[in-house]
């Protein structure tokens, strides 16, 4: 599986350099995401500019992460989603339970606004 990790501050980067998240992929991307997690990132924006193809295994991993990150108290966005992927997501009702925006400069601002929401909360 090909893919990199930007770690930033507030959030960490992970794109994945592959065309299809499928049954093949799903189970390395599962372990990625639990090991970002078990090292204390909560804030995970998924870069998704090269998938073309999603099958379920790949929805399954998709919604694994989301979880973790909701455990963890963090937030989970996917970006620049394709239209055939955006579909699969729309025809498995996901997009409500999902954060989906179009740009990566509008995934960084939502993780920030959560963030700075759960610290005021804090305080």
């Amino acid at each position: 599986m090909k893919f990199s990790v930007d770690k930033q501050e507030h959030h960490s980067i992970f794109k994945l350099d592959e065309e299809k998240l499928n049954s093949l992929i799903a189970p390395q991307l599962k372990a990625e995401m639990v090991v970002l997690n078990a090292e204390g990132v909560r804030n995970i924006i998924f870069d998704l500019s090269s998938v073309r193809f999603v099958d379920s295994s790949g929805l399954s991993s998709i919604l694994v992460t989301d979880r973790l990150c909701k455990t963890a108290k963090g937030t989970f966005v996917l970006t620049n989603i394709s239209d055939n992927v955006m579909k699969l997501i729309k025809i498995s009702q996901l997009e409500n339970i999902l954060n989906i925006v179009p740009t990566m400069q509008e995934a960084v601002d939502l993780v920030i606004l959560d963030e700075t929401g759960r610290n005021m909360k804090k305080a």
